[in-house]
């Protein structure tokens, strides 16, 4: 597979140099991209929801923020990446992982952050799209001419 050269497209797309750039960044392969935290992406209507499973967390441990369009959800919790939720004690078998994570989501211009909620280890931000008036679709009305004097006006029937 041949990589796209982008720089062919940008005499004729003014302004859409961040949006070349995050295509960019995300061609590149990301070290902590591992498949953890698993996540669900929503949508209904103008709304998307973003749902990652935190199971054996809390709100304390999970840092989130939005910077320069991008969503950045983070654990956030002690130096050596594990989280002793069960207290003191030898472990037997530990085979509940948690380990450190970093998410990030590229959001478009017009998607805003509403908020997030954290239910039953289940971790759910809110977006939403915005859409500008001058974006919106609008009804044009549709003008006739009048009828110019002298002349006879015929009536189909």
């Amino acid at each position: 597979m041949t990589r796209f050269n982008f720089n062919t497209l940008t005499p004729y797309a003014v302004g859409f140099d961040r949006v070349f750039d995050r295509l960019l960044e995300m061609e590149q392969p990301h070290p902590n991209n591992q498949g953890f935290p698993p996540y669900n992406i929503r949508r209904e209507d103008e709304m998307f929801y973003i749902d990652l499973a935190l199971a054996g967390l809390s709100e304390q441990d999970v840092d989130i923020e939005l910077k320069e369009g991008v969503l950045t959800v983070k654990s956030a919790w002690g130096e050596n990446g594990f989280l002793d939720a069960t207290g003191s004690g030898d472990y037997l078998h530990r085979g509940i992982s948690f380990k450190k994570f970093t998410r990030r989501f590229n959001l478009a211009d017009d998607i805003e952050v509403r908020g997030a909620e954290f239910v039953n280890g289940l971790l759910t931000v809110s977006l939403e799209r915005i859409i500008p008036e001058e974006k919106r679709p609008k009804k044009i009305a549709i003008n006739s001419p009048k009828p110019k004097k002298g002349k006879k006006e015929f009536l189909a029937g």
